[in-house]
């Protein structure tokens, strides 16, 4: 008597789903990591704050403990300082600035480049480290 099975079983894995997970993973790195912007000049000893913002900056400036600034990486004398911005913040309608100042630098140089953003109606944002 011959029986035969009239549906065969196959072994087979679709790889479908595992690649919608690959690419859904990818883009949300993608998106967080734009979200995060690392400070430019390493060493900063940044003051300490309880509160964060949440806007995205264009633009960073660093001023180290020996009063060098760094605007984006590449450092500038003070008075270049001003230029550089227009520069790099022409086209763009909300202009954020990210300061990141050492905190053994007097108040006064962050005062001076608040007055530079206030005069170009630049918005400034203070980076700070968490408590």
């Amino acid at each position: 008597m011959g029986l035969k099975r009239r549906s065969k079983v196959e072994s087979g894995f679709s790889m479908s789903s595992m690649t919608d997970i690959v690419f859904l993973l990818l883009i949300f790195f993608m998106i967080t990591s734009t979200l995060v912007t690392p400070p430019a000049v390493k060493n900063l000893k940044l003051p300490e704050s309880d509160h964060q913002v949440s806007a995205k900056p264009n633009t960073t400036i660093s001023v180290t403990a020996d009063r060098k600034y760094f605007v984006e990486g590449e450092e500038l004398p003070f008075w270049k300082v001003e230029r550089r911005l227009k520069e790099i913040l022409e086209d763009s309608p909300e202009m954020y600035i990210a300061l990141h100042v050492d905190q053994s630098v007097p108040f006064s140089i962050v005062g001076k480049i608040r007055d530079i953003a206030i005069r170009n109606k630049f918005k400034l944002i203070l980076a700070t480290q968490a408590k």
